[in-house]
């Protein structure tokens, strides 16, 4: 009984220690009025650079997403794809990203590094008590929680231009914040084919500040203009995966196919926003403008994704995924922004030299490879849509941790290009880590006989 009841505490533990890591996220984007650690000119569109939605396991096959399973890995790109977890699953994961930006005459190398993910999926009901019991359940109940960044924005840029011999103007925009997710996800499997549901509450704060500066023999003045926004509101994604396995040797199935899609509806998010306008001078600055609560509403697009992925159980596996979103639609007021649709195309696979090996730890190792290619709903000055080219490599390496119990280490590394060709573009190199504590002992009932 004690047993049971430190199981139900240790996954509250886990549940509370997702919704205390929003702070920590927080931290990470800084709000103050420092410049951004992050220069990415083209976050300063709609809601920034978008986030990985990937967990790195599906990472390392090119961002795998509408056809992954996994018996110890969460994927929430398809809700359903939980629906095939066979232990409690406590993930974590971040990335490092370095990047050189060419201006078409100028360039620049950036950095940038953040936490990628925290989340903790568990079986509603114990393997280990399903075995024992030799009962199995009509129909398998997943559950997980999750904190995922949603996007990002960082960007400084500085321009200045001479109006005569003793007079110049100078501009300056800066911008920084992100948003997040927060997600509850449930996932039911019966027999070959799994759903599920994931209910995210959308957050974030974001902040662009421009300074025009006006230099002359008499000392000059600048305008400061700073607007602020937060956002919250709630978005839903329905998912369904139907695994097919044949070739069976000894009752085993040796391979398999697997079909996976999922979508997700526009959603009205809420914004509040605020106002701070100045004009400063040498020795005296004047309010212009001084607003907060300013209440308004953005239309988030929904998304639709499908993938295929075969299997020889164990050995390799291969699929292919499409993901679309109609940006085109996305409006602030009711305005529409000028963003165009988004679409992204992926392939990848895995490979396992020896799942059985004993003494030889690289046999043992999922080695994986993926590409992608990715039209982005962002358009530059010239009205041409951006684009993402990316190739990547990466493993899950298995960790054994006391009582025997797997755990799992993922790595993937992507290199690529993104922007356009008539204006920026960066060539960039992003490694994402990820760390699985798997458990099945979690909701474990002792019997005594």
């Amino acid at each position: 009984m004690s047993n049971s009841k430190n199981n139900l505490v240790g996954c509250l533990g886990a549940i509370l220690l997702v919704f205390v890591s929003i702070p920590m996220f927080g931290q990470t984007f800084s709000f103050d009025n420092d410049t951004p650690k992050r220069n990415s000119p083209y976050s300063r569109l709609a809601l920034g650079d978008p986030a990985l939605q990937n967990y790195a396991p599906s990472l390392g096959m090119g961002g795998l997403g509408a056809s992954f399973t996994d018996a110890f890995h969460v994927n929430l790109v398809n809700p359903a794809s939980i629906g095939f977890l066979q232990a409690t699953s406590f993930e974590i994961g971040g990335f490092a990203r370095a990047a050189q930006l060419d201006t078409g005459g100028e360039e620049l190398n950036t950095f940038a590094g953040n936490f990628s993910y925290i989340s903790i999926g568990f079986p509603m009901k114990n393997p280990v008590n399903i075995e024992l019991d030799r009962k199995k359940p009509l129909v398998d109940w997943r559950m997980n929680f999750a904190l995922t960044p949603y996007s990002d924005v960082g960007y400084s840029i500085e321009t200045e231009t001479e109006i005569s011999e003793d007079n110049s103007f100078s501009s300056n925009f800066i911008g920084r914040g992100g948003t997040y997710k927060v997600s509850w996800t449930n996932g039911f499997k019966y027999k070959k084919l799994s759903v599920g549901l994931d209910i995210g509450f959308f957050f974030g704060n974001l902040i662009e500040e421009r300074t025009a500066t006006f230099s002359d023999i008499s000392g000059g003045f600048a305008t400061n203009l700073v607007d602020e926004v937060s956002l919250s509101g709630f978005i839903f994604k329905l998912g369904a995966i139907y695994k097919h396995e044949f070739a069976h040797v000894d009752d085993r199935p040796t391979k398999s196919l697997t079909i996976g899609a999922y979508a997700s509806k526009n959603s009205n998010i809420t914004t509040n926003s605020s106002q701070f306008y100045r004009r400063l001078a040498a020795v005296s600055s004047d309010t212009i403008r001084n607003t907060s609560d300013v209440r308004g509403e953005i239309n988030l697009p929904g998304e639709i994704g499908i993938g295929i992925m075969y299997e020889k159980i164990n050995k390799f596996r291969v699929g292919l995924d499409y993901s679309a979103s109609q940006w085109s639609n996305y409006t602030e007021d009711g305005v529409s922004t000028g963003l165009e649709n988004y679409n992204r195309i992926a392939i990848g696979g895995e490979y396992i030299p020896n799942h059985n090996s004993y003494n030889r730890f690289l046999a043992r190792v999922r080695y994986k490879a993926g590409l992608h290619y990715q039209q982005d709903a962002r358009v530059d000055e010239f009205n041409e849509q951006l684009t993402e080219t990316g190739v990547t490599i990466g493993m899950t390496m298995p960790v054994i941790l006391p009582r025997g119990q797997k755990s799992w280490f993922s790595f993937a590394l992507t290199g690529g290009r993104f922007g356009s060709d008539d204006s920026l573009n960066e060539t960039f190199i992003r490694a994402n880590i990820g760390f699985t504590l798997n458990d099945n002992l979690w909701f474990y009932k002792r019997k005594f006989n």
